[in-house]
């Protein structure tokens, strides 16, 4: 028989305000991407990306937000916005940028998914 896990009202809370801000980091990343200012357009080509792939990259990230703020699918949103995250990543590395900030952001996809779904806490218990 499986054991329930359930989580405090401060940790649920807590996991949602991480979720919330990695959230709203992505949505203004897309909201850039969509706007496509010229600080947008210089840092792209800084990057190296081509300008079309603005509009795409930032449908993308909206999707993968969208599936990551659907409980149904949250767990999938984690997977699939984790993988974003390490092509942006990648694409730093590869010009010798710091991915600190990325880590972290990384950090409160699954840390904030963790502390608000019990399912995965059930997957991954924790050890006290």
């Amino acid at each position: 028989m499986a054991q329930e896990i359930t989580a405090s009202k401060k940790a649920t809370w807590t996991g949602w305000a991480l979720t919330g801000l990695a959230a709203a980091m992505f949505v203004m990343s897309a909201t850039m991407k969509f706007t496509g200012g010229p600080q947008v357009l210089q840092m792209f080509d800084h990057l190296g990306w081509q300008p079309s792939a603005l509009v795409p990259l930032g449908i993308l990230e909206l999707s993968c937000v969208l599936l990551y703020l659907l409980p149904r699918v949250s767990v999938l949103g984690a997977i699939v916005l984790t993988g974003y995250l390490g092509g942006a990543i990648a694409t730093h590395v590869r010009i010798g940028e710091p991915v600190v900030m990325h880590v972290f952001i990384g950090l409160f996809i699954w840390g904030g998914l963790y502390l608000r779904e019990p399912r995965l806490r059930q997957l991954i218990p924790l050890r006290k």
